[in-house]
């Protein structure tokens, strides 16, 4: 009978996947390493399937030992840390503006966080860099 469901598509057939589980609890902002995963052979909607997709990354969260890894736990390491000083740049309208400014979030490469200009006290937004700064937009 399920033979005849499957044929005539009534009912799908499971499908075998691996997940990425974590080997030890990983407190949030560490990064993880190769030993702190593992291959599971569960199926998780919004897990990882590569440990490559997952080492070198930062937890966001704690992370429990044989717990899967869902896609929301971890990202991008932060090169940005709260309270750390950084150099702000603004550009437009051919003018070219470099000052400096305290984080008051931490942030990976393409997050959006919070600056205080130092010498202002004003509190803008603006993008993390590669190279650790903060750009500044309009």
């Amino acid at each position: 009978m399920i033979w005849r469901l499957l044929l005539l598509g009534l009912m799908s057939a499971p499908v075998a996947a691996d997940t990425v589980m974590a080997t030890r609890s990983i407190r949030a902002h560490a990064i993880i390493a190769e030993t702190d995963v593992v291959l599971s052979a569960a199926k998780m909607p919004n897990g990882y399937v590569r440990i490559s997709d997952v080492v070198g990354q930062e937890a966001r969260v704690v992370l429990y030992a044989g717990r899967p890894i869902l896609l929301d736990d971890i990202g991008p390491p932060a090169i940005v840390t709260r309270n750390q000083i950084v150099r702000v740049l603004f550009q437009g309208s051919g003018l070219s503006i470099s000052t400096e400014g305290r984080a008051l979030e931490r942030g990976a490469v393409g997050d959006r966080v919070r600056i205080m200009n130092l010498s202002s006290r004003a509190t803008v937004f603006g993008q993390v860099q590669q190279d650790g700064s903060v750009q500044v937009y309009r």
